[in-house]
C-alpha cells in the first residue's frame, strides 16, 4: 500500500513518483500550496496528527 503523503488531498508517494515521470518534476506541492491559499486545506480534520 502506498505511503500517504497528503491527507487533505489524498496524495501518496506513488502519486509523486508518477508526477515526476510525467512532468520531469513533481507539481504536487504547488497544487497543495494553491489549494491551501484558496482555503481548501482540511489537515486538522483529515490528518491523524492534526497537521
Amino acid at each position: 500500500m502506498p505511503q500517504q503523503i497528503c491527507y487533505c488531498f489524498g496524495y501518496t508517494e506513488e502519486d509523486i513518483h508518477q508526477d515526476v515521470l510525467l512532468h520531469k518534476r513533481s507539481l504536487i506541492m504547488e497544487r497543495i500550496v494553491s489549494e491551501k491559499k484558496d482555503g481548501h486545506c482540511r489537515c486538522a480534520e483529515k490528518n491523524p496528527t492534526g497537521r
